[in-house]
């Protein structure tokens, strides 16, 4: 797989305080609060509300392809899902957040059967029903493909004291993921998309913090860059 060269910060936000994200967009019934100096997202109702509790939190920026995403991510509870959807677009190219499409509200074949292309990297899955062995999977939409596969390194919560740093690339064909503490990150998966079984290239669009309840989580210090290929 090719190495990277990251650039220019395009776009940088602390979610530190409610005015930070004034214009994002939240889909189901989600709470935002900043007890500790960082974004904390929650959904409004319990586990037993199923996929009807749970949450898509959008920045309106549209960003191009080529870029990096990294944020720091602290889970308080569990059991639960985050995943950060990117490269998200309407079928025919349209703004996810202003163009004519149908209305999302949190259930998940709203986003991966609906009337959007994304992909999807599933970074914390807790569910011990389903996940005996913890990976961090990404997805490719239209369609539920699963397209790469990692061993996800988070520890529960009950360890998980600080914040962990992730990072996606997307750079044309390729979506490399790493996590880590601080600065210090490992790669979990390369992949490198073909445009052919799964659908054409994804290039630029929205990014979006996803939630399963019952998990309330903790985001800050998000930045994109610029990537080049080394």
């Amino acid at each position: 797989m090719n190495e990277f060269i990251e650039r220019d910060v395009i776009y940088e936000n602390a979610l530190s305080h409610a005015a930070d994200i004034a214009e994002w967009v939240m889909e189901g019934d989600g709470a935002i609060s900043f007890p500790r100096g960082k974004m904390r997202q929650e959904s409004l109702h319990p586990r037993e509300a199923g996929q009807v509790g749970n949450i898509v939190h959008w920045c309106p920026v549209n960003f191009p392809d080529n870029i990096s995403i990294s944020w720091d991510f602290q889970p308080l509870t569990e059991p639960g899902l985050a995943i950060l959807f990117f490269s998200a677009v309407g079928v025919d190219g349209e703004d996810i957040l202003t163009g004519n499409l149908a209305k999302r509200n949190g259930p998940y074949d709203q986003y991966h059967h609906g009337d959007l292309n994304a992909l999807h990297v599933s970074y914390f899955r807790r569910n011990p029903k389903e996940n005996e062995f913890q990976t961090c999977n990404l997805r490719k939409s239209f369609g539920f493909h699963l397209v790469a596969q990692g061993a996800d390194p988070l520890p529960t919560v009950g360890f998980a004291l600080n914040p962990y740093r992730i990072k996606v690339i997307k750079c044309g064909a390729q979506v490399s993921f790493y996590m880590g503490y601080k600065d210090e990150l490992i790669t979990i998966f390369s992949w490198q998309d073909k445009g052919e079984i799964y659908g054409p290239l994804l290039g630029g669009g929205k990014i979006g913090f996803r939630q399963m309840t019952p998990l309330i989580a903790e985001y800050s210090n998000l930045v994109v860059r610029k990537v080049e290929m080394n």
